[in-house]
């Protein structure tokens, strides 16, 4: 759901003040308000350095976004200790990452104020978050298949498939739910795409 990174790596010693700055600044006033000029004084770096990395203030979000998607679904993975078989590990990560996502402050603010961003990550193409966290699924669907809890297939394929799911679960959920009816509640759907993802990977 986020571009690709553009000149970042890990490891910097500038990337995370930035990335921070722009993160507050973009909570506070959205994108299309945020500049440069905005971003590097909160980050007390020159306007100059900024451009020399980031071309315009989407690139440098492209960036945050995918710093704050992947540590968002990755929290939302049960822990190592947890002695769990891969369907139930998967299933419990997705259900999980769909709620948090949905309760990001980042991404309210841009779904809320600047939902365009998203559209070219939903209709045309992948990103860099999107593609680590295919990553993270077919690895947890080949462990399914190895421990016999996911149904055998097309490992990659599957995993697209389970991201296709809980991507409209995280978009799209609020146009769906009726909080006033306890069947059409956000806790009943949350229910539902258990019960979805259980089925799709069982054997």
């Amino acid at each position: 759901m986020t571009p690709i990174r553009h000149n970042s790596s890990d490891g910097d010693p500038m990337l995370d003040p930035v990335l921070d700055a722009v993160r507050d600044r973009v909570l506070a006033v959205g994108v299309r308000r945020t500049t440069l000029t905005d971003v590097a004084r909160r980050a007390g770096v020159s306007r100059m350095t900024l451009y020399r990395r980031w071309p315009d203030v989407r690139t440098l979000v492209g960036d945050l976004m995918t710093r704050e998607w992947i540590a968002a679904a990755t929290a939302a993975m049960p822990a190592a200790s947890d002695d769990l078989p891969g369907r139930a590990r998967i299933v419990q990560s997705l259900v999980n990452g769909v709620g948090a996502f949905r309760a990001h402050p980042l991404f309210r603010k841009i779904v809320d104020v600047d939902p365009e961003l998203l559209l070219p990550y939903v209709l045309d193409r992948r990103g860099a978050s999107q593609d680590a966290l295919l990553d993270l699924l077919a690895t947890a669907v080949r462990a399914g298949h190895a421990d016999g809890s996911v149904r055998p297939g097309h490992a990659e394929r599957q995993a697209r498939t389970l991201l296709l799911v809980v991507q409209s679960f995280t978009l799209s959920l609020r146009t769906m739910t009726d909080e006033d009816d306890p069947g059409l509640s956000t806790a009943a759907f949350t229910d539902e795409l258990r019960t979805l993802l259980e089925r799709t990977l069982a054997p």
